[in-house]
């Protein structure tokens, strides 16, 4: 630090010995090892300080990038359609949402819940009907796919048939 040598520091030990005496030496020794620490405190005090100032000018330059990126990422996946996608599957994927009534949306038309109505009374050709099936062995249920039942032909011919002959 200050470059003092072996041959430096007998000379300082000899001067100070003549200077000072041999009877209050140990003292003043103790003194300048005490100033000598407190010096040390201090310079490590304010490294310290100095340092935790510069971690804080670093964490707010950091903080500051984070936030710039935070910002670029929120733009971005604001326009992400992959984005918007997985929220709409993740919402409907929910299991608390299956215990509600779907929402409609605003610009379909809401129709008002009818009143339910009584049936009206079965009417003879009903019980017909009903019979017929029952006698066939077919169930009696509405279906979407019927398939044609062969029409009976009449003896007589129809008039569509007579059209189509004649001409």
């Amino acid at each position: 630090m200050f470059d003092i040598g072996w041959s430096e520091l007998v000379l300082v030990g000899v001067v100070a010995l003549i200077a000072i005496g041999p009877k209050e030496l140990p003292g003043v020794l103790r003194m300048v090892g005490q100033w000598m620490g407190k010096a040390r405190k201090m310079a490590a005090e304010f490294q310290g300080q100095f340092q935790e100032a510069m971690r804080e000018a670093e964490m707010a330059d950091l903080k500051k990038s984070f936030d710039e990126v935070k910002e670029a990422a929120t733009g971005f996946a604001s326009s992400n359609p992959l984005t918007s996608l997985q929220k709409d599957v993740s919402d409907a994927l929910r299991v608390d949402a299956l215990d509600k009534p779907a929402e409609t949306s605003s610009a379909t038309a809401v129709e008002p819940p009818s009143t339910p109505t009584t049936p009206a009374a079965p009417t003879p050709e009903t019980f017909v009907e009903a019979e017929a099936h029952a006698a066939a062995n077919e169930p009696l249920a509405i279906a979407r796919d019927v398939e044609q039942a062969p029409v009976a032909q009449d003896t007589a011919p129809s008039e569509a048939i007579k059209d189509a002959k004649a001409s």
